[in-house]
């Protein structure tokens, strides 16, 4: 199914009260109501994906990846919630692409930059023959009729990723590795990261979305209140209590 046929199947929005009668019946064994509860957010899905076209993936794999987490959200929704289903759905369609990224482990790159690469590549072979010497950037850009930054852009994406504990700088038989030059400061915030969303994995969905709405969307606690139907003071208690929980996870 190509972007543009799903990006076209959702012109009549539901009302909230009829998204929630459907995830009702969904959750209930209802395929057609299942069914036209997803045709109906695909715009939503895509919205998402829009924020991940910069990372190699193809926008027809992420979107299949964000639609596993949408229906997911159908599933899990508490209809108790005082809240709308895209506010929910938005942070476990996300939570969806980000970990089919991180699990994927590797640096995809576009099809096109790789077709892009591979010409670059027999270009610089043709042009070192002729020419009898290795062509520069701006030779090979003029050689394809392409721009120099897309010849950069092009030659890096399809690079070796180079390994941490590569070496870099030998001396005196006392080698250098990557991970040695990267400051101690940075090396920390990196290890951080990936601690802090461990972090946040942990969490259930209610407290995820806490965590998103207040720090992903920079909502006030009031705000937050408002969407899950509980009080200011509520929200403060439950929120302290997330951090506290982070804060040990990431101390362990």
């Amino acid at each position: 199914m190509d972007v543009e046929v799903k990006n076209d199947q959702t012109n009549t929005q539901l009302k909230d009260h009829e998204v929630k009668e459907l995830i009702r019946r969904s959750q209930e064994g209802d395929q057609d109501a299942r069914d036209l509860i997803i045709q109906r957010n695909m715009r939503l899905v895509w919205s998402v994906v829009q924020r991940f076209l910069n990372r190699g993936y193809e926008p027809d794999d992420l979107f299949q990846i964000g639609s596993i987490g949408l229906l997911k959200s159908v599933d899990k929704f508490d209809l108790s919630y005082d809240v709308r289903f895209s506010t929910y759905a938005v942070p476990m369609i996300i939570g969806e692409i980000q970990r089919f990224i991180r699990d994927d482990g590797t640096v995809k790159v576009s099809r096109s930059l790789k077709e892009l690469g591979n010409k670059i590549r027999r270009a610089r072979d043709e042009l070192s023959k002729t020419m009898g010497k290795v062509p520069t950037v701006a030779e090979i850009a003029n050689y394809l009729e392409i721009s120099p930054e897309e010849v950069v852009l092009a030659q890096e994406a399809i690079r070796a990723p180079s390994s941490i504990h590569e070496t870099v700088y030998e001396n005196d038989g006392d080698p250098i590795t990557l991970l040695d030059q990267i400051a101690d400061n940075t090396e920390t915030k990196w290890f951080d990261k990936i601690v802090l969303k461990d972090a946040i994995r942990d969490l259930d969905e209610r407290e995820r979305l806490i965590v998103f709405l207040r720090y992903y969307k920079d909502q006030t606690q009031s705000e937050v209140a408002d969407r899950l139907g509980i009080s200011q003071v509520q929200v403060s208690r439950l929120e302290k209590k997330i951090l506290q929980q982070m804060k040990d996870r990431m101390n362990q």
